[in-house]
């Protein structure tokens, strides 16, 4: 290919970002840890929800999937692939149209660049974050997943597939107390990131009563619900609320939902992580709402 080539900084093997006459220096201004948590400055326990990557600009996500994804998004900023030549080959098999410049790189050289524990699988891409999507893009929806102060990267990552696999309209989550968009993220999301849009608020409690006056009734996911999803009546507009694990939809939260609902397990465990919580509630709304 015309634009694959092999490009090494003056430092040697590590592989980075060039300059670019438009948008000045790519590489972001920080540097992130390999496990795409940012370093410096945070405080300790999780860091990753003070600050991300994307906040420091330009970033590389990794791994086939995610980086699919985000070719076949119009609304994603890409800057530079680097992959091997084999990931390459398994890409061009995908028809994906390649327009950013492509440099081969060794495994080893994205090791360096996203951390020798990251599955890249050959390939690491420059991005930029995606936009910021509010709660008036969601007018037209039909089901949507509020996630109130879940804070793990890979259990909000599997609900994003989650999410798209059952064909909900957005995932939201909070500002704060919530991953933001990053490394981590992406790759958990296996390509979900750029599938539906994440609505990030700053006020859950505020959210709900907006999307009420949109016409959504919110079923808030309670242990002690009243009734069990299955029997909870639904609207052709659901606003599904979760909160997070151990402590559950925050008290001002629920009190602003239309209902309250519990999910009721025959076995002997009898509750689910939030991401498995996620996609059963998500599978019967589709079904109560009569969505095909």
């Amino acid at each position: 290919m015309s634009n694959f080539k092999k490009q090494k900084s003056a430092g040697g093997n590590r592989w980075s970002p060039e300059q670019s006459p438009e948008r000045g220096n790519d590489r972001p201004h920080k540097k992130s840890r390999p496990d795409g948590k940012p370093s410096g400055g945070f405080s300790k326990g999780k860091p990753w929800l003070k600050k991300s990557a994307a906040e420091d600009g330009p970033f590389y996500i990794y791994g086939l999937h995610t980086i699919e994804a985000a070719f076949r998004n119009p609304e994603r900023t890409r800057h530079k692939l680097l992959i091997t030549q084999n990931a390459l080959r398994r890409l061009e098999e995908r028809n994906l149209k390649i327009d950013v410049p492509v440099e081969e790189a060794s495994p080893r050289d994205i090791d360096k660049l996203v951390g020798k524990d990251a599955v890249h699988q050959g390939a690491a891409l420059l991005v930029d974050a995606l936009p910021e999507y509010g709660p008036e893009e969601l007018q037209d929806g039909q089901l949507v997943l509020a996630l109130d102060q879940v804070t793990d990267p890979h259990n909000v990552g599997a609900i994003l597939r989650s999410a798209v696999a059952l064909s909900a309209d957005a995932v939201v989550t909070t500002r704060r107390h919530a991953p933001e968009e990053g490394p981590v993220l992406a790759k958990t999301a296996s390509g979900a990131l750029d599938m539906i849009k994440h609505v990030r608020v700053p006020n859950m409690s505020r959210f709900v009563d907006e999307m009420r006056d949109k016409g959504y009734q919110a079923i808030a996911l309670d242990s002690e619900g009243p009734n069990s999803v299955e029997n909870t009546t639904f609207t052709d507009k659901t606003l599904l609320v979760l909160g997070s694990e151990g402590k559950g939809v925050r008290e001002g939260v629920r009190k602003n939902c239309d209902a309250l609902a519990r999910l009721d397990m025959p076995g002997e465990i009898k509750s689910l992580n939030v991401s498995n919580a996620a996609i059963l509630s998500l599978y019967v709304a589709r079904m109560k709402m009569g969505l095909s």
